[in-house]
């Protein structure tokens, strides 16, 4: 660690994800920290806000902590990723995941809609036939 340095809970706090999920990024091996002799975490103040901001970054794409680790070394200094040897691919097979689920949410949505249509047809005809029976009453 090459700056000041903080514990656990200033780095939650500037960074707004809880300390229970910064253990768990540090038991994933996304994020360092040196421990002090009675065990307390001390994270890099620069380098760890920096990291789990780009942690959040790459989980809101989809990505899991897999994937995360294994393209994080590409995903310093800046947004995006630096073409690395795991970047591309993951990326790629990220991509195609999210088209096929949106290729089913599709398919979901249109049975959705057909469903829907036939029971307004047989609402009409549930009214329509209601009203024939209180004419004829």
């Amino acid at each position: 660690m090459r700056g000041k340095q903080m514990r656990i809970g200033e780095l939650a706090h500037r960074t707004g994800v809880s300390t229970r999920v910064l253990r768990y990024y540090e038991e994933r091996g996304l994020l360092r920290a040196q421990r002090d002799a009675n065990g307390y975490r001390r994270y890099d103040e620069e380098e760890s806000v920096e990291r789990v901001g780009r942690i959040r970054e790459l989980l809101a794409l989809g990505l899991n902590t897999d994937d995360i680790g294994a393209v994080l070394p590409c995903a310093q200094g800046g947004p995006g990723l630096m073409p690395c040897a795991f970047s591309s691919g993951i990326v790629e097979r990220q991509m195609s995941q999210l088209e096929a689920e949106i290729a089913e949410l599709s398919r979901r949505r249109a049975a959705l809609e057909a469903y829907a249509q036939v029971m307004e047809e047989r609402r009409a005809e549930d009214e329509a036939l209601a009203a024939r029976a209180l004419r004829s009453a």
